[in-house]
């Protein structure tokens, strides 16, 4: 079996698999380096044969020369001058050559090679064992120094394995070579015959155009390893071998010993199978001669990322082990991309933050936090998506409330959007309990389907707050309080507006105490609103004209402002008891906002829109705008 070829990538890995080999190529090279010295000793031998045999042929001349057969000595003579400068020129000295050059030059290459390593991994253990509670700045100095110790030695490995195979390529023709050179030489010197030279000749054609098409391809492949090279160089990370169905690398394991000895972290080669989520651990230590371990296997339950505040060192992970029950094996990966890396490969989770540590501070959401903390955590939040809070000791609770409530103030509209306030603010003015939380109930289901989602969420929480509030003083009347002027305003503010702060907080008293009924599934039918004239479907020249008007709130809560001219238009809401309709006419739609639909086409969850002439409803899991003089209730 041939070597195997040594790719470019597997120097990032520098899998165990790699280094074996690293080391077949080496053996082939030494074993190279000791046939040539055999060679190059055994030519010496055969020169000073041939001087021997030319001393002998010498005196033999000597013998003929008295036979005036003068002129066999002088061509002997001749001859073995010859053969003594065609063997050194044609096959000792480019040997030796050879030897020399090139096999040292992967000597030097694998000196370089392995200091590099050693150095390398020493800076790697140190920065793995430094206390995550040093400073930032030491951290980063420490991360920037090893990864640029990381470059240095990955270039090395790159140019060391391109050196490993260029000279087992090299060696197919600069060694056999000469001994054609060689060849030519002496058969040329013996004139063994015309027969024999014959017989030879189209060993010696097949060879050469055998060595030619070497060199070729030599050449070739020479030239697209190095550009390979320079890519995997600049770009890394795109040239990691990885598969739907596997991934590699090191991970350094902690092992637990029995008190009072602590634990040890040793590195092992893990290879993760992501289809039966089976890791596979193998002991690798370059320094120890790069022997292979034993093979350990581990089935995987779930993965989780371990905070520094659990355990002093970086870059950690939690692996709950179905095969050991209630074990949990501590990993640490080599920096934080590889953190990433394996959190992808094996499926990791964030670990859950307990919010029950702070809900029973008191006066929470009342009491307010220092404002440039908290415009900076709103700057922050805005910018970044994602925020981990518990890495910080700034945000506190009060920071965190406070910017949750600056952030539902400042939308462009309240949650509760400003064409349904009144109809939220009617019901808490008057009627039963009863009466108001089904008015609330149905009003809820008719907000946009994100603010619904948003807003859910919201009281659920506010929910489980008044649930503590023993400890924390804050009741869902004083929760109402706090929220209700922060999800609920009218557009313009008035003396009337503000007489209905107290309605505010009716409304937001009812949706925490009744969140799990008014969020959970829509009413089956609402109770109908003031009289006011219906307005008859839009035509689909109307319907055009229509959509500057369209209330862009239901379908983009981040709309900053609505002019809805001056005309004033009272709308009742048609009781829809089916909640299923049937289109009677195709229509293409001419806005995001818009469904499309042929003939016969069903829509569920049909409501009336607050634009007349218009339905709400659901096609093929999309919710959208429907013509409503283009369908038929069911």
């Amino acid at each position: 079996m041939g070597l195997h070829p040594l790719e470019f990538s597997e120097c990032y890995l520098d899998s165990p698999s790699f280094r074996e080999k690293i080391k077949a190529h080496e053996a082939e090279l030494d074993k190279t380096n000791r046939f040539i010295k055999e060679l190059y000793k055994d030519g010496k031998n055969l020169i000073n044969a041939t001087k021997q045999l030319g001393m002998a042929q010498r005196k033999f001349a000597q013998c003929l020369g008295e036979f005036q057969f003068e002129y066999i000595g002088d061509a002997k003579t001749d001859d073995e001058k010859c053969i003594g400068k065609n063997i050194t020129e044609t096959l000792m000295k480019p040997l030796e050559k050879f030897r020399k050059e090139q096999l040292g030059a992967v000597r030097a290459e694998r000196k370089r090679y392995e200091k590099e390593t050693e150095k390398y991994y020493s800076s790697l253990e140190k920065l793995l064992n430094m206390s995550a509670k040093k400073k930032e700045p030491q951290l980063q100095e420490a991360d920037i120094q090893v990864e640029t110790m990381r470059h240095q030695f990955q270039g090395e490995s790159l140019d060391y394995v391109c050196k490993l195979q260029e000279i087992q390529e090299r060696k197919k023709f600069e060694c056999v070579e000469p001994m054609l050179a060689f060849f030519q030489t002496v058969f040329t010197f013996y004139h063994q015959g015309y027969e024999l030279a014959k017989d030879f000749d189209h060993y010696k054609r097949a060879l050469q155009i055998n060595i030619q098409n070497t060199r070729s391809r030599f050449e070739g492949a020479r030239s697209e390893v190095y550009e390979l090279m320079k890519r995997i160089r600049e770009a890394p990370q795109e040239y990691r071998q990885t598969s739907p169905i596997s991934c590699e690398g090191y991970l350094y394991v902690q092992e637990k010993r029995p008190p009072p000895f602590g634990s040890s972290w040793v590195k092992r080669y893990c290879t993760f199978v992501k289809e039966q989520k089976i890791l596979h651990m193998v002991t690798f230590d370059h320094r120890s001669g790069g022997k292979i371990g034993e093979k350990e296997s581990i089935t995987l339950k779930s993965c989780l990322r371990k905070t520094t505040d659990m355990l002093d060192r970086r870059f950690c992970l939690d692996l709950d082990i179905t095969d050991r029950p209630g074990t949990v094996l501590t990993v640490q990966t080599l920096s934080e991309d590889d953190h990433k890396f394996w959190m992808q490969a094996m499926g990791g989770k964030e670990p859950v933050s307990q919010p029950l540590q702070c809900i029973n501070d008191q006066g929470l959401y009342r009491v307010v936090g220092v404002s440039s903390k908290v415009q900076k955590l709103l700057s922050l939040m805005i910018v970044m998506k994602c925020l981990d809070l518990s890495t910080s000791e700034d945000w506190d609770v009060k920071t965190i409330t406070s910017a949750l409530k600056l952030y539902l103030r400042s939308l462009p509209e309240p949650l509760m959007t400003y064409g349904l306030y009144k109809e939220f603010i009617s019901p808490a003015k008057g009627g039963s309990p009863e009466s108001r939380i089904q008015a609330v109930h149905c009003l809820v289901h008719k907000l946009p389907e994100r603010n619904r989602l948003v807003l859910g969420l919201l009281m659920k929480h506010l929910a489980n707050v008044a649930a503590h509030s023993k400890q924390n003083l804050m009741t869902v009347a004083n929760l109402g309080v706090v929220f209700g002027p922060t999800l609920m305003r009218p557009q313009e503010e008035t003396v009337a507006a503000i007489m209905d702060l107290k309605f505010q907080n009716i409304v937001v008293e009812i949706l925490i105490e009744h969140h799990e009924k008014i969020f959970a599934d829509a009413p089956e039918s609402c109770p109908l609103s003031p009289a006011a004239p219906v307005f008859s479907a839009p035509t689909r020249q109307s319907k055009k004209l229509g959509r500057q008007n369209r209330p862009l709130a239901v379908y983009n809560p981040q709309a900053l402002d609505i002019q809805n001219g001056k005309r004033c238009i009272n709308l009742h809401f048609v009781v829809v008891t089916s909640r299923k309709a049937k289109a009677v006419y195709p229509c293409e739609a001419e806005h995001d906002s818009e469904l499309s639909f042929q003939v016969g086409a069903i829509f569920n969850a049909v409501t009336q829109s607050r634009e007349p002439g218009w339905l709400e409803g659901e096609l093929e899991g999309k919710r959208g705008l429907i013509p409503e003089n283009y369908v038929e209730m069911l």
